[in-house]
């Protein structure tokens, strides 16, 4: 009865680090936006500027002071190495990247029929949000930063402290959070896959590297990569002509930019086989039982485990701050 207790309490106190984190970063995202109100208002209006001074307090303020307080107050336990095999690196890439383009389009399935349902479509923030940046903001924030942050702060930080009850625990909770963390449906869905699935090569690997790699891969295919190939295709043009129905218009943009019209095409094409091998190979590996979750060093039922770790004041704040989010979002 004890250890649950403890584990109870572990659990939550992590929890509440990380609502004081997002606090934070909320708090100084909103003082940076008052001060660029009064000092330099038409950054405002430049989405770059604007995406600086929102990452800025979250990856040099919100997040080091969490890692640092994690460590002073929640006690870790260090994730034995393993190595991974080119061979076995490339599988992971095809599942990662497979399940995550799945997952993706669960959520755009689910943010549809919600808008239908509401009566107003539910857009993509993150959509919009890319195309109005610099390519090199992109690949700056999405492909460099996101990841190195990301990893150390909802996989390392979290697996390295719920890993002593248990690998499967671990894996939820770092991908459960990891989703919520984003604040909106569309990206909930495939963020808390891709999560779990990254923690579990953590959790198996104690790799890093590996993971932070996987999720560059991911970012700079979903972002990166679609956004210089759709503004050199001058796609709002010819979504433009699209809409008012000019076909010689429309033959003519695809005539002038036939290379990235082929570009993009192959992309997609290997997008979508990707997207069928990756899930084949993780339905395959499911049904052969590979992916395998060893016990905890202290044992706790397992019919209770999720209730312990995601069952408490702690990770309860954090996951209703962040399911109000997400809700809020859709009737924007």
């Amino acid at each position: 009865m004890q250890e649950l207790i403890t584990a109870k309490k572990h659990f939550s106190r992590m929890g509440w680090l990380y609502v004081a984190a997002t606090a934070i970063i909320f708090f100084l995202q909103m003082a940076a936006g008052l001060i660029l109100r009064l000092v330099k208002p038409e950054w405002l209006y430049d989405m770059n500027m604007n995406l600086f001074f929102s990452m800025a307090p979250m990856y040099l303020v919100g997040f080091p002071l969490l890692a640092l307080f994690l460590k002073k107050c929640v006690p870790a336990e260090r994730i034995e190495k393993h190595k991974m095999t080119a061979g076995q690196y490339v599988l992971s890439a095809i599942i990662c990247i497979g399940l995550a383009y799945a997952a993706n389009i669960i959520g755009l399935i689910m943010t549809t029929l919600i808008g239908l349902f509401i009566g107003n479509s539910v857009g993509n923030p993150i959509t919009s949000v890319v195309t109005s940046l610099s390519p090199w903001s992109v690949l700056f924030y999405t492909v460099i930063c996101a990841p190195i942050m990301e990893e150390l702060v909802f996989r390392k930080l979290i697996v390295d402290r719920a890993v002593h009850y248990g690998q499967g625990v671990a894996v939820v909770v770092s991908g459960l959070m990891f989703g919520l963390f984003h604040g909106n449906l569309n990206q909930f869905v495939y963020a808390a896959v891709i999560g779990t699935f990254l923690a579990y090569l953590y959790v198996k690997t104690g790799n890093l590297k590996i993971t932070i790699s996987l999720h560059m891969l991911f970012n700079f295919m979903g972002g990166f990569l679609p956004t210089i190939l759709m503004r050199k295709m001058d796609l709002d043009s010819y979504m433009a002509s699209a809409a008012s129905g000019s076909a010689s218009e429309m033959m003519e943009l695809i005539r002038s930019n036939f290379v990235w019209f082929l570009l993009y095409g192959l992309l997609l094409l290997f997008i979508l086989s990707m997207l069928v091998t990756g899930v084949v190979l993780f339905i395959v590996f499911a049904v052969k039982k590979k992916f395998v979750f060893e016990a905890g060093q202290t044992a706790i039922p397992r019919q209770v485990k999720l209730s312990i770790a995601l069952g408490n004041a702690g990770m309860g704040v954090f996951g209703l701050f962040w399911l109000a989010q997400i809700i809020g979002q859709l009737f924007a």
